[in-house]
């Protein structure tokens, strides 16, 4: 029997879409081809494969008005919010303009004697495992330069949003780019492994959970084979004395509960200098308390259901263990709240590291926030983490926010921002939240291999 893939809707509990796994049979074939592709969608010249990608994210901005309320059933995020198609066009429009610098050979000598060059050759076949929470976003941050680059993709979409692989892998293919250089294909765990334990891949991209990432080089030990993992996350924010408070309040708080906190790189837990700290808390409870929590499907609604119960029922209980090793609420249980997906968000003081809360990914609408003394301890508590993927600093001094900068352990360092993806930088991460970098130039130089050319003139 055929096994199905189903996303179940956060709204209702029902079934939204499902499909079926594709065989160990049909899987295999589909890289063979991808792998046969990608020979000749490597020698079309890169003008062509630029006009042909951004082709593509035209193709799924016409399709925004049926993409919309399809995420909303299928994560839960509200409609008012229009969707990711801004983000999505930014990224893969900053990757096209950065194409030709990114994958430029490097001349060392071109003289009567010689000529010394280091030329980037794509990797091959590249796979993309992509996630729920902003499933066309983070898909685009690899889709977009490894194909620009001359590689042939295999995507594999979360399970939670099944209907956005099929979504890109049309549009691409509507735009001009070969079937079997862009598949989109419904995969199980098993199988999964089995491709990449096969060396079907000559690079994988993960986002996701820690254990998936650990799954990933579990499967690809001893092949060699080339990972990119952005895993888990704990982001601090860190406000010091001298911070605009009104400017870190609201940012700080739409980083953490925007999306219904379901953001990777969201706001998990604040750090406050104790002058500003009351004050801070108080106008963030404002804020929070007047979130209208509800369908996505209605316009007025500005906090969604988590993705699923699973999701909403881990927060649910970082929240109740913290209270029992006392921790206080800010934010009284909304009417909405059904002890399923629809959850209430929260904000929490007298916490501490100890807490699961503060030391674990919550991935929901929860933030701690603690008060700090100094820079010393702020950095101290920041560093205190399995996890590394930004950090957020609000001074209006530049030259602290860079020193202190350098003391986290992080991978984006933002000052008086968070929660944003600058693709013109390189989005990394340290720790447990994985390895690797994406876009910029330093991701066509991640899905690229150097070649070194020596020639020696008669």
């Amino acid at each position: 029997m055929t096994r199905m893939l189903k996303c179940i809707s956060p709204i209702d509990g029902s079934v939204y879409a499902e499909r079926p796994v594709a065989s160990k049979s049909d899987a295999q074939a589909a890289t063979r081809r991808a792998r046969k592709a990608q020979l000749e969608w490597a020698n079309r010249p890169i003008e062509e494969r630029i006009m042909l990608v951004s082709a593509g994210v035209v193709k799924i901005g016409q399709m925004n008005d049926e993409i919309v309320p399809e995420l909303a059933w299928q994560m839960g995020r509200p409609v008012r919010y229009g969707g990711e198609f801004g983000g999505f066009k930014e990224r893969a429009d900053k990757m096209a303009e950065l194409a030709i610098e990114g994958l430029a050979p490097i001349l060392i000598e071109d003289s009567d004697k010689f000529v010394r060059r280091i030329k980037r050759e794509p990797l091959g076949v590249v796979f993309v495992v992509a996630p729920w929470n902003y499933p066309y976003m983070t898909a685009i941050n690899t889709v977009a330069p490894a194909l620009i680059a001359g590689n042939s993709v295999v995507l594999k979409h979360a399970t939670q949003t099944l209907l956005v692989g099929e979504r890109m892998a049309d549009a691409f293919q509507e735009a001009g780019v070969p079937g079997d250089v862009f598949q989109n294909l419904f995969l199980d765990h098993e199988t999964t492994s089995e491709l990449i334990a096969g060396r079907a891949f000559d690079f994988v991209n993960f986002t996701g959970s820690v254990g998936g990432g650990k799954a990933m080089e579990q499967a690809a030990a001893g092949t060699f084979t080339g990972l990119g993992l952005e895993l888990g996350g704990k982001d601090p924010g860190y406000v010091r004395a001298d911070a605009d408070l009104d400017a870190a309040v609201e940012t700080l708080i739409d980083g953490a509960m925007f999306n219904s906190g379901q953001c990777c790189c969201g706001i998990e837990r604040i750090y406050v200098h104790e002058t500003l700290a009351d004050q801070f808390v108080e106008k963030a409870t404002a804020i929070v308390s007047a979130y209208k929590l509800g369908n996505p499907l209605d316009p007025e609604t500005t906090l969604g259901p988590m993705a699923s119960v699973r999701f909403a029922d881990l927060v649910r209980s970082q929240i109740k263990e913290a209270v029992g090793m006392g921790a206080k609420t800010h934010i009284e249980k909304f009417s909405e709240d059904d002890g399923g997906a629809y959850l209430s968000p929260q904000i929490l003081t007298n916490v501490n590291h100890e807490m699961r809360v503060m030391r674990e990914e919550s991935f929901g609408p929860v933030v701690g926030i603690m008060p700090v003394k100094d820079d010393v301890e702020a950095i101290s508590l920041m560093n205190d983490s399995d996890f590394g993927l930004t950090a957020s600093i609000w001074t209006q001094d530049t030259s602290i926010a860079e020193e202190i900068g350098g003391a986290i352990q992080t991978g984006t360092v933002f000052m008086n921002r968070c929660d944003y993806l600058d693709p013109s930088l390189c989005w990394t991460g340290c720790k447990d939240t994985g390895r690797g970098g994406g876009l910029s130039i330093i991701g066509y130089h991640n899905l690229t291999r150097p070649k070194s050319y020596h020639l020696k003139k008669a």
